[in-house]
């Protein structure tokens, strides 16, 4: 992407968009009623009927993990503490170039047998590489799990990573490369990595440079497995119908040599990722609208207040300006967007990761004057920011009741319950059962939502990714800082 210098133009507030601040916050004092009462005992209720969870460390560190819940289908996948924050800038896409490979034939399989034996199954064998993880996993019939845990170490452990087959998957990924490049949202998110943590690892795309993917070796590839491929940071989780024993028994026989260190020669080093102020813009004025993200440094996994700040950013809300409901909204953050139409749609995040985080809001919004655009993040900061300021017991009430749905939500299936197994497991080191998580929820308080608001985002460094038309009505980095924080009196 071509990417020029922002226009180092900045616009005072106007009388309207004093008018508008004042608006704002006599709308936050004018919510601040009594609260229904918790839905604790519900929470408890839905907690009650979760099954256990059994863990067990085999000798050479890899850990087993099964959730049973009954059923006719079982999921099961290896989760590994590996992505591309683990490479360098010279081997930045080889983990996701190795996801690739995988599926391509072993020393006991071609790839067409590998393929047929998943539908003679009636199966589903997937994986996906993120920035700090590697997932393969199954979704199978109840009687072929022992026939999927043989698969799966077969595919990590006996891939063969032929040379001609390296380069045919070079160009299918080049494609896919081309495919991620016109999903705007996919780039803007990597273009805010690159800016808030910059020269750190965090800062690599999982699908790295086109000059990496087009030098790529079958060395390269097999040289990271013996690396990054080691027992300790693997789980194997299962979800739905299966015996921990027999699981465990499996995971013995097909795992049970995985090495528990990598050989001697193949360190690798885990730097921090430091997050730091900065923006990015690309100009397109052939584009219909502005797409951008705009991040303080959120929280890390095992932050003691990272659910308080999920529940932060329930508390935002969603928008969007093509929805009938926008006008029932309760979030004030959407009823002001919705009042003064300035965006298409406004979506919070919070991403985290080992170390550190990102929280705050995507938006892609149509507008062609400074106006506009100050309103438009006038509005986003100010609500921000008005979470350091304190929360009503009723805004309070539905920020944990939308964020408890949404995790419920992430555990509905044998797949999203292996998922959350796997990834707790790598993030916490032990698994943390749905009553614990609910409870967690249930026992922030709205002093608690003020804390940690103030934390993160008052007066603090902001990040800035932009892709899109008529970025230059939007404020330089200096303009988006002096948004972070009011003068109080």
């Amino acid at each position: 992407l071509r990417v020029e210098p922002p226009p180092t133009h900045t616009r005072p507030h106007t009388q309207r968009h004093r008018r508008l601040t004042m608006q704002l916050q006599l709308s936050r004092l004018a919510q601040r009623r009594v609260a229904r009462p918790a839905a604790r005992a519900y929470s408890s209720a839905v907690a009650a009927v979760q099954p256990p969870t059994h863990v067990a460390t085999m000798p050479n560190q890899m850990r087993v993990a099964t959730e049973s819940t009954g059923g006719d289908t079982a999921t099961l996948g290896v989760w590994i503490d590996t992505g591309s924050r683990y490479e360098s800038d010279a081997t930045n896409g080889v983990a996701h170039f190795l996801e690739h490979m995988s599926f391509k034939g072993t020393a006991k399989r071609n790839t067409r047998q590998l393929e047929m034996e998943v539908e003679n199954m009636g199966g589903h064998l997937n994986a996906y590489t993120s920035r700090e993880q590697t997932v393969y996993y199954a979704k199978v019939l109840k009687q072929d799990v022992p026939r999927a845990v043989e698969l799966l170490s077969d595919i990590l452990l006996n891939s063969t990573f032929s040379p001609a087959a390296v380069e045919n998957e070079r160009q299918v990924i080049l494609r896919e490369m081309e495919e991620v490049e016109s999903q705007i949202e996919e780039v803007v998110f990597d273009r805010l990595h690159e800016v808030a943590y910059v020269g750190t690892p965090l800062a690599r795309t999982i699908l790295g440079p086109t000059e990496n993917i087009n030098s790529i070796t079958a060395d390269d590839i097999s040289r990271y497995v013996k690396t990054h491929y080691t027992a300790p940071r693997m789980v194997l989780a299962a979800a739905g119908a299966v015996e921990h024993d027999q699981v465990l028994d499996l995971a013995s026989e097909y795992f049970g040599g995985v090495p528990t260190v990598a050989p001697a020669g193949h360190d690798y080093e885990n730097h921090a990722s430091l997050f730091c102020g900065a923006d990015v813009r690309d100009f397109k004025e052939d584009m219909p609208a502005a797409n951008f993200a705009l991040a303080f440094e959120g929280l890390k996994w095992t932050d003691p207040d990272v659910f308080t700040l999920m529940l932060c950013q329930s508390l935002l809300g969603t928008y969007d300006k093509k929805s009938s409901n926008m006008q029932y909204a309760t979030a004030p953050m959407v009823l002001a967007l919705d009042k003064y139409k300035v965006a298409e749609q406004v979506q919070p995040f919070c991403t985290c990761y080992n170390d550190t985080g990102l929280f705050g809001v995507y938006v892609t919004a149509n507008l062609d004057s400074y106006d506009d655009y100050s309103t438009l993040f006038q509005i986003l900061q100010d609500e921000m920011l008005a979470l350091t300021q304190g929360v009503s017991d009723e805004d309070l009430a539905r920020g944990k009741a939308q964020l408890k749905y949404n995790l419920l939500q992430q555990m509905d299936g044998t797949s999203p319950t292996a998922e959350e197994i796997g990834r707790q497991l790598l993030t916490f080191g032990r698994r943390m059962n749905l009553a614990e998580t609910l409870a967690r929820v249930d026992d922030i308080t709205a002093a608690d939502v003020k804390r940690v608001a103030d934390k993160v985002c008052w007066d603090q460094e902001v990040s800035f990714a932009a892709i899109g038309s008529n970025l230059k009505y939007i404020g330089d980095i200096n303009s988006l800082r002096r948004g972070t924080y009011w003068n109080r009196v």
